[in-house]
């Protein structure tokens, strides 16, 4: 899980403007069900063996938060052929690097070799999902692991549990309510025998997808894939259950207490809809209007303008089911929260009453345009797209044309999403700060 920190990292948005070039690729199924996609790239010696599997923290049981990024790190114990332990020296000592990252939506894991190490690549990934070895051991370890992930990443980091303090206003029946690492008396809870059903039940080939990218022979590909994932058996993928929330109304008000903090924030957010709308595309050229650099409206308002405050950021964090909208600042000395929160609502309210300027929406597409030619910029990212919008999206071609979706947005669209989700009556205020004595 990847810790938040003031700037949200992922807002960045890099490099400068060029024309995004196709990305081919080739697509089957093997008879067991397993999802292949294949993507050339002879640029440079090296390729991608990727697995993403339908699987993340929405999938869990209420008393038992935090099974699939378990899963995430409990996965490189070892096979019935890898022992223990010798996973990341096989990698390491071969020229390569792996790593995996587990979201509430899905969970994903790689390696990059050598392009001579292809093989090598996709037999451990086979070995991962035909034999991994989930003994007490493993369990035991791990969950040490995960315990000390959870103190640095969230529980000792300024503002770490701002997500946990947001998601439980936002949601009340979806499990999206708790957060990715889970609670950790619900992994110490938790029996051997329900972490081997977790796997038996989401760790089957009807609810993964198989990603080679790079420099590699498309024949050899495909029949050392079959050699090593032919053989496993077929499962049926396991039903995919809904959860409905109600609309959100009335504004609603929290605190949260943290004793890493000395300067308190103030966050506003709203429940907007799954990543795969076109309106979700709307609120992400929102928050890049609003708060991405120094030109931004609310940075130009809130720091350099009338000094209030320190750091001010918003981003759509989109999901496969739902959304959440986030809005925050940090004060500059005494300057009251609801001047920032009365700051956030008055720039959204001209956004809802007036379309932005033509020069402002030029800027938002070039931005956007930088941003896609940048995440598919090497075989590490184009692999990580194609798993991502074959399994989250249903729809590879994504790959190639998600950037003429939002070219096609307009400014009117862009003012209408925002009447339709960024009103008061829908919004969580949530004072977030020092621990009072």
């Amino acid at each position: 899980m990847k810790k938040i920190g003031l700037a949200f990292a992922f807002l960045g948005i890099l490099g400068s403007t060029t024309m995004a070039q196709k990305i081919e690729f080739e697509e089957y199924d093997l008879p067991n069900g397993l999802h292949v996609i294949l993507h050339q790239d002879h640029s440079a010696p090296v390729v991608v063996t990727s697995v993403m599997y339908h699987v993340g923290a929405k999938d869990e049981q209420p008393d038992r938060t935090g099974f699939a990024h378990f899963f995430e790190h409990l996965l490189f114990e070892g096979t019935e052929n890898i022992d223990r332990g010798e996973w990341f020296k096989i990698v390491s000592s071969n020229g390569g690097k792996n790593n995996a990252n587990t979201s509430d939506d899905r969970t994903y894991y790689y390696e990059v070799f050598p392009s001579n190490n292809l093989e090598l690549g996709l037999w451990m990934e086979s070995e991962r999902l035909m034999h991994p070895v989930i003994n007490q051991i493993g369990v035991d370890t791990q969950n040490e692991v995960v315990k000390e992930e959870k103190r640095l990443r969230v529980d000792n980091q300024p503002y770490g549990n701002l997500l946990k303090a947001v998601k439980k206003h936002m949601f009340k029946n979806h499990p999206y309510r708790w957060t990715t690492i889970g609670e950790m008396e619900h992994l110490d809870a938790a029996k051997l025998d329900e972490f081997q059903a977790f796997f038996k039940k989401f760790y089957v080939t009807t609810n993964a997808v198989l990603v080679v990218a790079g420099d590699f022979q498309t024949e050899q590909a495909k029949k050392w894939i079959a050699d090593y994932f032919g053989a496993i058996p077929k499962q049926e993928a396991p039903a995919k259950k809904q959860f409905e929330e109600a609309p959100i109304t009335q504004e609603i008000h929290a605190n949260w207490e943290d004793p890493n903090v000395q300067l308190p924030m103030m966050v506003t957010a709203y429940r907007t809809p799954s990543m795969k709308t076109k309106e979700a595309r709307a609120l992400d050229m929102i928050s890049t209007l609003l708060s991405d650099g120094k030109s931004s409206r609310l940075y130009k308002r809130l720091v350099d303008t009338e000094k209030k405050a320190l750091d001010v950021g918003a981003f759509n964090f989109s999901q496969e089911d739902y959304g959440t909208y986030f809005i925050y600042a940090l004060p500059v000395g005494e300057t009251p929260l609801t001047d920032l929160s009365d700051a956030f609502a008055d720039e959204i309210k001209k956004l809802q009453t007036e379309l932005i300027s033509e020069r402002e929406y030029e800027k938002l597409l070039n931005k956007f345009e930088n941003q896609f030619v940048n995440s598919n910029s090497n075989v590490e990212g184009v692999a990580h797209s194609l798993a991502t919008y074959y399994l989250l999206y249903k729809d590879v071609n994504l790959v190639n044309n998600e950037l003429d979706l939002y070219r096609s947005i307009t400014r009117e669209e862009i003012r209408d999403v925002a009447k339709k989700y960024l009103n008061p009556n829908q919004r969580l205020v949530l004072e977030y700060g020092p621990e009072k004595n």
